[in-house]
C-alpha cells in the first residue's frame, strides 16, 4: 500500500510515508484504550477548553494548512482556505452545545422517574476520504471527543501529511494523549480493526463500496456504523425561480472542490419552459471558468485529486456521448501536467448511461428536460442514491411538494446544499445511514442508557 502525497497540479510526488506495522497498529491500539479510560472522566468544562483551543490553532493556522490541503487533494486555495475556517466552526459549535445535548432526558413513567442518558462509547474509527480532507475528520472528531469518546484516524492514503497535522494540533489543543491518533494503513487493515474489541464503532464517509465493505465488518463484529457515502444530487429549477441566480449557484454547485464533493448538484432537472435558456447560459458560464493552478488566486477550477479519477470521469463523459448525449462545452482533458479536466455540460442523458447510473465526481453538469413538476420528481428520484436535493422555485405549493417528494436526506430550497453544524447530515437508500452534525451527529457516537428510579 502507498502511502503519499503526489500534487494533482503537477503528479509528482513530494513525500512518501511507511505504512505503520502490526506492531505500531496495536501500539496506537492500546494507547487509545488507556486514554479513553482518562478522557471519559474529564469534563465538559475540560473538553471545551481544549476544543476552543484547536479552534484557535486552526483559525491561526489557516495559511499553512490551507497550502497542504490543496498540495495535497488540489482544491483551490482559496477553497482550501474555507475549509479549515469551517473546521474551527463545529469545534466552537460543539464545545457550546455538546453538554446540552448530552444532558439526561427526564421521562414521565406511571411510577418512579426515569432518564436517557447518552454515555461515550470507546474509541471510534474514522475511515475518511480525500476530497475534504480536513472538515470530514473535524465533523467526526469534534462531536466524538467532546462525548468523551477517542478517536482512531484511517485517512485516504493520498493525504497523510494532512492527517498527521490534525493529531498534531488536537496534540497541542490539550486532549489526553492518545485521544486522537493517526493510522497509516491501507485498506485491508480496516476490517481487523474493526474486530478489535477495543474499537467500539465505526465511521465512514467515503464510496458505496467502501461503506458496504466497512458496513460488513462492523455487521461481523456487532458494532454500530455510520456510513455517508456517494450522491447523484438533483438540482430542480422550476419557471418560477430566479434563472440568472439559479444558474450561478448551479455552477457553484457542481464544481465546488472541482466538482469532487458528494453533495456536488450532479443532476439538473429544468421545467420545459426555461430549459432552452437555462442550458444556454451554463454552458456560457462553465465554460467562462478559470481552469489551472489551485495555488493561483485567479483559478476557480483546479484538478482532480487522482489520476485514476480524472481517468473515470474521461471514460464516464466518453461512454454517454458514444450511446448519444451531446457535450455542450468541455467533455476533452487538456494537455498538460496534472490531473486536470473542464467543467463540462452533457445533454440528452438517458438510462443505461454512465453519468445517468452512476456518480460522476468532477465538474460535469447534467442536465435533463422535465415536463412539469410531478416529472421533475420523477426524474430526481429515479437514482440509487439519496444524499441531498437543491430545489428553485418561488410557489410554496412546488416547494413543498417538492421537499416531501424527494426520497434523500437533505433538501435545500432556493440555496445550494452544504453541510452545517446545526443541520444533521446524512442520506437515504445508497447514500447511507445515520447522521453527522447537530445534536443527532454527536448522539450517533453515544451509547443510549435507560435509567429508572422506582
Amino acid at each position: 500500500m502507498t502511502i503519499a502525497t503526489v500534487n494533482p497540479a503537477t503528479g509528482r510526488t513530494e513525500q512518501r510515508f511507511e505504512p505503520h506495522d502490526a506492531a505500531e497498529v496495536e501500539r496506537r491500539l492500546a494507547r487509545s484504550a488507556a486514554a479513553f479510560t482518562e478522557h471519559r472522566a474529564t469534563s465538559f468544562a475540560d473538553r471545551a477548553r481544549w476544543s476552543l483551543t484547536a479552534a484557535e490553532l486552526l483559525e491561526g493556522e489557516i495559511p499553512v494548512l490551507a497550502r497542504l490541503l490543496t498540495t495535497e487533494m488540489g482544491k483551490t486555495f482559496a477553497s482550501a482556505k474555507a475549509e479549515v475556517a469551517k473546521c474551527a466552526t463545529a469545534f466552537r459549535y460543539y464545545a457550546e452545545h455538546a453538554e446540552a445535548f448530552l444532558a439526561d432526558e427526564p421521562v414521565a413513567l406511571s411510577s418512579g422517574s426515569g432518564a436517557v442518558r447518552y454515555e461515550p462509547m470507546g474509541p471510534v474509527l474514522a475511515v475518511m476520504p480525500w476530497n475534504f480532507p480536513l472538515w470530514q475528520v473535524v465533523r467526526f472528531a469534534a462531536p466524538a471527543l467532546m462525548a468523551g469518546n477517542v478517536g482512531l484516524l484511517k485517512h485516504a492514503s493520498n493525504v497523510p501529511q494532512t492527517a498527521l497535522a490534525f493529531e498534531d494540533l488536537l496534540l497541542r489543543s490539550g486532549f489526553v494523549p492518545g485521544a486522537f491518533q493517526v493510522l497509516l494503513v491501507g485498506s485491508g487493515a480496516v476490517p481487523d480493526i474493526i474486530a478489535d474489541d477495543r474499537v467500539r464503532a465505526v465511521t465512514l464517509t467515503g464510496s458505496e463500496g467502501a461503506g458496504r465493505a466497512v458496513a460488513a465488518a462492523a455487521g461481523r463484529a456487532l458494532k454500530k456504523s455510520v456510513l455517508e457515502l456517494g450522491g447523484s444530487d438533483p438540482f430542480v429549477v422550476m419557471p418560477s425561480a430566479d434563472l440568472g441566480r439559479a444558474v450561478a449557484v448551479a455552477v457553484e454547485a457542481r464544481v465546488q472542490n472541482n466538482g469532487q464533493s458528494c453533495i456536488a448538484a450532479k443532476r439538473f432537472i429544468v421545467h420545459a419552459e426555461i430549459y432552452d435558456a437555462f442550458v444556454e447560459q451554463m454552458v456560457s458560464a462553465m465554460s467562462a471558468l478559470g481552469v489551472g493552478d489551485p495555488m493561483d488566486p485567479a483559478t476557480e477550477v483546479g484538478p482532480l485529486a487522482t489520476a485514476a479519477g480524472r481517468d473515470e470521469v474521461v471514460a464516464q463523459v466518453d461512454d454517454a456521448a458514444s450511446k448519444g448525449a451531446s457535450v455542450r462545452c468541455g467533455g476533452t482533458p487538456p494537455d498538460r501536467d496534472g490531473w486536470y479536466y473542464p467543467p463540462t455540460v452533457v445533454t440528452d442523458i438517458e438510462p443505461g448511461m454512465a453519468v445517468h447510473d452512476e456518480e460522476v465526481f468532477g465538474p460535469v453538469a447534467l442536465v435533463y428536460r422535465a415536463a412539469d413538476v410531478d416529472d421533475a420528481l420523477r426524474i430526481a428520484n429515479d437514482t440509487g442514491f439519496g444524499l441531498g436535493a437543491s430545489v428553485w422555485t418561488t410557489d410554496t405549493a412546488e416547494q413543498d411538494h417538492l421537499a416531501r417528494g424527494l426520497h434523500c436526506g437533505m433538501v435545500f430550497v432556493n440555496a445550494m446544499v452544504a453541510s452545517m453544524c446545526e443541520l444533521p447530515f446524512g442520506g437515504v437508500k445508497r447514500s447511507g445511514y445515520g447522521r453527522e452534525l447537530s445534536s443527532q451527529g454527536i448522539r450517533e457516537l453515544c451509547d443510549v442508557k435507560s435509567v429508572r428510579w422506582a
